[in-house]
Protein backbone atom coordinates (compact mmCIF):
# COMPACT_ATOMS: atom_id res chain seq x y z
CA UNK A 1 0.00 0.00 0.00
CA UNK A 2 1.16 3.21 -0.90
CA UNK A 3 1.69 6.16 1.31
CA UNK A 4 -0.40 9.18 1.33
CA UNK A 5 2.18 11.68 1.09
CA UNK A 6 3.24 9.60 -2.31
CA UNK A 7 0.20 9.69 -3.93
CA UNK A 8 -0.01 13.23 -3.50
CA UNK A 9 3.33 13.99 -4.92
CA UNK A 10 1.88 11.45 -8.04
CA UNK A 11 -0.73 13.90 -8.36
CA UNK A 12 0.56 16.97 -8.31
CA UNK A 13 3.57 15.69 -10.90
CA UNK A 14 0.37 14.72 -12.98
CA UNK A 15 -1.15 18.12 -12.73
CA UNK A 16 2.26 20.19 -13.35
CA UNK A 17 2.58 17.71 -16.49
CA UNK A 18 -0.88 18.56 -18.17
CA UNK A 19 -1.25 21.65 -21.00
CA UNK A 20 -2.35 24.37 -19.30
CA UNK A 21 -5.88 25.56 -21.11
CA UNK A 22 -6.65 22.11 -22.78
CA UNK A 23 -4.97 22.99 -26.20
CA UNK A 24 -2.14 23.30 -27.83
CA UNK A 25 -1.12 25.16 -31.03
CA UNK A 26 0.40 21.77 -32.44
CA UNK A 27 -3.47 21.03 -31.49
CA UNK A 28 -4.91 23.50 -33.66
CA UNK A 29 -6.60 22.56 -37.23
CA UNK A 30 -3.76 22.97 -39.91
CA UNK A 31 -4.49 26.68 -42.28
CA UNK A 32 -1.76 26.56 -44.97
CA UNK A 33 -2.41 28.40 -48.29
CA UNK A 34 -1.32 29.71 -51.13
CA UNK A 35 -3.08 32.89 -53.00
CA UNK A 36 -2.29 34.20 -55.67
CA UNK A 37 -3.76 37.34 -57.31
CA UNK A 38 -3.84 38.42 -61.43
CA UNK A 39 -4.63 42.46 -61.38
CA UNK A 40 -5.68 41.11 -64.90
CA UNK A 41 -6.90 37.62 -65.32
CA UNK A 42 -5.90 37.47 -68.62
CA UNK A 43 -2.16 38.61 -68.24
CA UNK A 44 -0.47 36.47 -66.22
CA UNK A 45 2.33 38.45 -66.27
CA UNK A 46 0.22 40.44 -63.55
CA UNK A 47 0.34 37.56 -60.80
CA UNK A 48 1.32 38.64 -57.11
CA UNK A 49 1.26 35.34 -54.85
CA UNK A 50 2.00 34.81 -51.46
CA UNK A 51 1.55 32.17 -48.85
CA UNK A 52 -0.07 32.15 -45.78
CA UNK A 53 -0.27 30.03 -42.59
CA UNK A 54 -2.73 30.34 -39.29
CA UNK A 55 -1.85 28.49 -35.92
CA UNK A 56 0.71 29.80 -35.45
CA UNK A 57 0.70 32.98 -38.27
CA UNK A 58 3.75 32.61 -40.87
CA UNK A 59 4.22 33.10 -44.71
CA UNK A 60 4.84 35.77 -46.99
CA UNK A 61 1.12 37.04 -46.99
CA UNK A 62 1.79 41.46 -46.33
CA UNK A 63 -1.12 40.89 -43.69
CA UNK A 64 -0.63 37.50 -42.02
CA UNK A 65 -2.14 38.24 -38.75
CA UNK A 66 -5.48 40.33 -40.57
CA UNK A 67 -5.97 37.59 -42.96
CA UNK A 68 -6.03 35.06 -40.13
CA UNK A 69 -8.57 36.78 -38.01
CA UNK A 70 -10.78 37.04 -41.00
CA UNK A 71 -10.56 33.17 -41.99
CA UNK A 72 -11.16 32.54 -38.42
CA UNK A 73 -14.18 34.50 -38.60
CA UNK A 74 -15.42 33.34 -42.05
CA UNK A 75 -14.21 29.60 -41.69
CA UNK A 76 -14.61 27.17 -44.66
CA UNK A 77 -18.07 28.30 -45.08
CA UNK A 78 -17.38 31.53 -46.43
CA UNK A 79 -15.02 30.02 -48.59
CA UNK A 80 -17.94 27.98 -50.21
CA UNK A 81 -18.94 28.16 -54.44
CA UNK A 82 -21.93 30.69 -54.89
CA UNK A 83 -25.01 27.88 -54.91
CA UNK A 84 -25.83 27.46 -58.69
CA UNK A 85 -28.60 28.85 -59.97
CA UNK A 86 -28.86 32.05 -58.48
CA UNK A 87 -30.03 35.52 -59.80
CA UNK A 88 -27.28 37.80 -59.76
CA UNK A 89 -26.39 41.16 -61.28
CA UNK A 90 -25.16 40.77 -64.54
CA UNK A 91 -22.36 43.83 -63.44
CA UNK A 92 -19.24 43.82 -64.77
CA UNK A 93 -16.69 44.81 -61.46
CA UNK A 94 -12.90 44.16 -63.22
CA UNK A 95 -10.55 41.88 -64.56
CA UNK A 96 -8.94 41.19 -61.23
CA UNK A 97 -8.91 37.21 -60.07
CA UNK A 98 -7.37 35.41 -57.47
CA UNK A 99 -6.97 31.39 -56.75
CA UNK A 100 -6.84 30.35 -52.71
CA UNK A 101 -5.43 26.72 -52.38
CA UNK A 102 -4.16 24.67 -50.24
CA UNK A 103 -5.84 23.66 -46.14
CA UNK A 104 -7.83 25.50 -44.10
CA UNK A 105 -9.04 24.16 -40.97
CA UNK A 106 -7.33 20.55 -41.97
CA UNK A 107 -9.86 20.68 -45.17
CA UNK A 108 -8.18 20.76 -48.49
CA UNK A 109 -9.69 23.97 -50.67
CA UNK A 110 -9.43 25.41 -53.81
CA UNK A 111 -11.42 28.68 -54.20
CA UNK A 112 -11.63 31.19 -57.37
CA UNK A 113 -12.44 34.89 -57.05
CA UNK A 114 -13.76 36.99 -59.58
CA UNK A 115 -15.53 40.36 -60.28
CA UNK A 116 -18.12 38.88 -63.43
CA UNK A 117 -20.92 39.43 -61.38
CA UNK A 118 -22.91 41.08 -58.68
CA UNK A 119 -22.60 38.12 -56.53
CA UNK A 120 -19.02 37.27 -57.27
CA UNK A 121 -18.05 41.07 -56.55
CA UNK A 122 -20.07 40.60 -53.19
CA UNK A 123 -17.67 37.12 -52.99
CA UNK A 124 -14.23 38.97 -53.48
CA UNK A 125 -15.21 42.06 -51.37
CA UNK A 126 -16.23 39.66 -47.99
CA UNK A 127 -12.63 37.78 -48.56
CA UNK A 128 -10.71 40.52 -50.15
CA UNK A 129 -8.81 40.17 -46.52
CA UNK A 130 -7.19 37.26 -48.34
CA UNK A 131 -5.64 39.06 -51.03
CA UNK A 132 -1.57 39.74 -51.06
CA UNK A 133 -2.36 43.24 -52.30
CA UNK A 134 -4.27 46.69 -50.83
CA UNK A 135 -7.41 45.93 -52.29
CA UNK A 136 -9.51 48.69 -52.65
CA UNK A 137 -13.43 49.06 -55.23
CA UNK A 138 -11.06 51.52 -57.57
CA UNK A 139 -8.51 48.87 -57.61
Amino acid sequence: MRSPAALALVAATLVAAAPVGGSSAAAAPRTSLTITYFEDAREPATRVAATLRCNPVGGTHPRRSLACRGLARVGLRGLQPLPRGVACTEIYGGPQAAVVQGVVDGQRVWVRLKRDNGCEISRWNRLAFLLPVVWTASG
